[in-house]
């Protein structure tokens, strides 16, 4: 090199990683936002900016600014990045128990003023992603991760319990109350009322949240929307379009198209049953 050439820097700044880890239980994304209309998730949400604050509005009230934010399971809210990506994980409700959980969980609705643990969530993130093995064998390693302890589980009727796993081990099979009334030696009257007071959520809602939310094993795939739509369960790309935009607040092919440079890892039994993922290495 002549003594008197420069050495060129290349100040051009690097795009954040994109990646999601999921399992039955928990899901981490850090990506894409969009521009999401009204969106209903089915467990507890917790959004951590990256850099810049975002904006949410939790069930119709007025816009809040946060670098942390949480929403309770089947609340409906809509969120603005104040960048392109978001850092948010899901906690499954039915898996907690909602008045043992730390108190900025449990009480959040929207902007959490807590620093230490935004702090703390974002310190976990890069420890993730610098990690050679991005992956955790269960939902208790997880938690301790990204929470710094173990998320109390919540106890629940075995009949239920049986039910869930049932739901949760194939989130697209058209699982009926009446089949899962048989099931448990109940009617389907009592059976509708025991799973709502166990779960916290209506078995439709439940089900339905867990068809939505087992289309997260697929968005890394390039296969056609409408097979896409079969394989999860729906009937028709109809179905399948209007569910995921009620739930996610985003049509399937918004979401498949922010995906296509997501790094997916999971665990667990949806994951085990081979949804597409792309698996961490061992």
């Amino acid at each position: 090199m002549h003594p008197n050439e420069q050495i060129r820097i290349d100040s051009t700044p690097r795009r954040p990683e994109r990646v999601m880890w999921l399992n039955a239980d928990r899901v981490l994304y850090v990506g894409l936002l969009g521009e999401p209309s009204v969106r209903t998730l089915g467990a507890f949400s917790v959004y951590a900016s990256l850099t810049q604050p975002h904006r949410i509005s939790v069930d119709g009230g007025a816009w809040q600014v946060a670098e942390l934010s949480v929403v309770p399971p089947g609340v409906p809210h809509r969120i603005l990045a104040g960048e392109r990506m978001i850092y948010s994980i899901l906690v499954e409700s039915e898996t907690v128990d909602m008045l043992a959980l730390p108190a900025w969980i449990r009480d959040g609705r929207g902007a959490v003023d807590d620093m230490l643990t935004l702090a703390s969530l974002r310190d976990a993130l890069d420890r993730f992603k610098a990690a050679p093995r991005r992956q955790f064998d269960r939902t208790e390693d997880f938690d301790r991760h990204f929470f710094g302890l173990d998320l109390p589980t919540r106890a629940i009727d075995r009949r239920i319990r049986a039910v869930l796993d049932r739901i949760k081990r194939d989130p697209n099979s058209h699982t009926s109350a009446e089949d899962c009334a048989v099931a448990c030696h109940l009617s389907v009257s009592r059976f509708l009322h025991l799973f709502r007071a166990e779960v916290g959520a209506p078995f439709r809602s439940f089900r339905t949240w867990q068809r939505a939310r087992s289309v997260l094993y697929f968005v890394t795939q390039s296969a056609n929307l409408a097979n896409i739509a079969l394989d999860v369960g729906y009937p028709d790309s109809t179905h399948f379009s209007h569910s995921v935009r009620q739930v996610y607040g985003l049509t399937p092919k918004s979401i498949f198209a922010g995906c296509r440079k997501l790094a997916l890892y999971g665990y667990g039994t949806a994951g085990a049953q081979g949804y597409g993922m792309a698996r961490a290495p061992a």
